[in-house]
């Protein structure tokens, strides 16, 4: 078996990003679709998780915000991710987000569950971000991460009836 020639690979940029039709992620210049559409129950713990968070999340800083997906987060001109969750705390007039979040939340689905429990941990880890939460829609068990020492620990697997606190930046707490 020959062995793959990376540098013949396509590689994208913000600026290309910006001209796709239809639903895109941008990762270390790869692009991944992000089609087909999710399962209405996947959109159905994506809305609970938002309005669990919005509802009990205490910010000191007003620019604080938890926002659901479609939303970019642009990490550099290579990269540019859609969290399904995420709690941003920038004002922008910009058509994205620039400063790494505290927390986001990934909802598998079938189309991109692979994606997020390997490229897009190893990019949240990587990028800073405190909390990363992956939830698996059916099950309604929830895998969640801290970043400690530049590196996630899995602080558990937890179910909706559970109560998590998350101990985040000065600006907000749960």
């Amino acid at each position: 078996m020959a062995a793959i020639d990376y540098d013949s690979f396509l590689y994208y940029t913000y600026d290309q990003y910006k001209t796709w039709d239809d639903s895109w992620e941008l990762i270390d210049g790869v692009p991944y679709a992000m089609s087909p559409a999710p399962y209405p129950k996947h959109q159905k713990v994506v809305f609970k998780i938002s309005k669990e968070l919005d509802t009990n999340l205490e910010c000191s800083e007003e620019v604080c915000e938890v926002y659901i997906s479609p939303v970019d987060w642009k990490i550099d001109e290579t990269t540019v991710v859609q969290p399904d969750v995420a709690l941003f705390c920038e004002e922008t007039e910009k058509q994205f987000f620039s400063k790494t979040p505290a927390l986001v939340v990934e909802v598998l689905s079938k189309a991109t569950a692979l994606k997020d429990v390997t490229t897009k941990k190893a990019l949240y880890e990587r990028t800073g971000v405190l909390y990363y939460v992956i939830v698996e829609p059916h099950t309604e068990i929830a895998d969640i991460y801290r970043l400690t020492e530049g590196k996630y620990l899995h602080l558990g697997k937890y179910t909706k009836e559970d109560t998590v606190t998350f101990d985040l930046p000065d600006a907000c707490y749960t």
